[in-house]
């Protein structure tokens, strides 16, 4: 949507607000919602300031202590959120509602450089200066439930009521039962300029996937940021409730977001299909890094419950063509051959997780770094492979030691992140969990 169509939409009446966001750590949307008239007036070309305390809460909204980027003895001023015009759309999911995405930036115009989208633009212009864009596309899944989200919450999110009572991947049946709100989601979503390609049942109860139409990096980490809010605004008005988390049950399957990743030229060229060498270094220096960006991937304590054997989750670095035991999966040739890392969970946030993808490829592409031997068979199986890193503990000292990621995003994007991973950790060590008192409450 164009600003003249926006007046033209608020002049009809058809239009009365518009939502201002952008993400914090978690990928959750924040902002402002504005009266559309002044978005116009004002809005559009002057932006609007939040609280810099929004990039240094934990979950609960909580400002923590241990920030260079802000904190009570700064005063927790404000920051700048600059409309990005290109983003500006209708939000399907709500009435009367377009919604435009922001840029953080300071008061000297210049770009936080700890807000995910200024991560993702970095790397986006690095991997411009070496003559290539890069074309992705979320892969989402979720989990669907019968019990809204206040039932859920007051039911402490225990016995929630799946969507469906057995696992329905690709299941038409099952998949008809839940069209009602999946299938306003889809419509939510054309109506919101995110063009969906498919939905289908996945390999758990209640669960789905969402695949939305491959874009350059910065579009498509932008509609998977609105798909997921769009969703739950969706969710919310239906009565029923979804989540993303990595791993909401043992026994089920876990959520994955498989990144899908091609490299294009100024000639509009797919690189990897033109060129052997570049594609190997991409995935050599993608697959040669894991662990320094792992907590980029998987930046929850729930995400690593994720990685079981077995259980369409990789748990160790290795390439495959086409073999869903592979951490990254080779797929398509021709113009759409690309790299589908299959490590991120449900839960990641897009702008961090994508800019970690293209700063480890960018390593490779630099260093020449040639992918290791195609790995043929069941990656689960051996035990000679490295592992994915087991906690977020494990991935946050491996991110902070990392020169790579230091070279890749600065050292103040490091430290920053590494202390939000920490706050995280430490949050859970201080909890009891059911599972301790399940398990020691009678029998210790």
């Amino acid at each position: 949507m164009t600003p003249e169509e926006l007046a033209a939409a608020v002049a009809a009446d058809e239009i009365d607000t518009v939502v201002v966001g952008f993400t914090d750590h978690y990928g959750r949307l924040l902002g402002k919602r504005f009266d559309a008239d002044f978005f116009l007036e004002v809005g559009l070309t002057d932006g609007t300031h939040a609280c810099d305390y929004l990039l240094t809460v934990d979950m609960e909204m909580e400002p923590t202590p241990g920030y260079e980027y802000a904190s009570w003895e700064q005063g927790y001023g404000d920051f700048h959120l600059v409309p990005d015009r290109e983003t500006l759309r209708r939000a399907g999911w709500t009435d009367r509602t377009a919604v435009v995405l922001c840029d953080v930036h300071q008061h000297d115009h210049t770009p936080t450089a700890v807000a995910p989208r200024s991560m993702l633009r970095c790397q986006i212009e690095r991997l411009a200066d070496r003559g290539f864009t890069a074309r992705v596309a979320s892969e989402l899944e979720f989990f669907l439930y019968d019990d809204a989200y206040r039932t859920a919450h007051d039911k402490g999110y225990a016995d929630l009521r799946p969507a469906g009572w057995y696992i329905e991947d690709y299941h038409l049946l099952q998949g008809a039962r839940v069209e009602p709100f999946v299938g306003a989601v889809r419509r939510a979503l054309r109506a919101s300029d995110i063009p969906v390609e498919t939905t289908k049942g996945e390999w758990g109860r209640g669960q789905h996937e969402i695949n939305v139409r491959h874009a350059e990096a910065l579009a498509m980490a932008d509609r998977h940021v609105l798909m997921k809010h769009g969703m739950k605004e969706l969710a919310d008005r239906e009565g029923v409730g979804l989540t993303f988390m990595a791993k909401p049950h043992s026994a089920d399957a876990g959520s994955s977001c498989h990144l899908h990743v091609s490299l294009w030229n100024e000639e509009g060229a797919n690189v990897f299909a033109e060129s052997d060498e570049v594609f190997s270094w991409f995935l050599g220096g993608w697959l040669a890094h894991v662990d320094d960006f792992m907590a980029c991937y998987a930046p929850t304590i729930n995400s690593y419950k994720r990685y079981v054997d077995g259980s369409w989750a990789p748990t160790r670095i290795a390439w495959s063509h086409d073999n869903r035991t592979a951490g990254f999966r080779v797929v398509g040739v021709g113009s759409s051959k690309r790299i589908e890392c299959r490590i991120p969970g449900a839960d990641c946030n897009p702008y961090v997780a994508y800019a970690a993808s293209l700063a480890a490829g960018l390593r490779g592409i630099d260093e020449r770094i040639d992918a290791p031997p195609e790995f043929v068979g069941d990656v689960y199986q051996s035990r000679e492979l490295p592992r994915v890193p087991r906690t977020l503990e494990h991935a946050t000292v491996a991110f902070r030691a990392s020169a790579v990621a230091r070279e890749a995003f600065g050292d103040d994007v490091v430290d920053h992140y590494a202390h939000f991973h920490d706050i995280e950790v430490d949050a859970f060590h201080a909890s009891v969990t059911d599972w301790e008192r399940t398990r020691y409450f009678e029998r210790i």
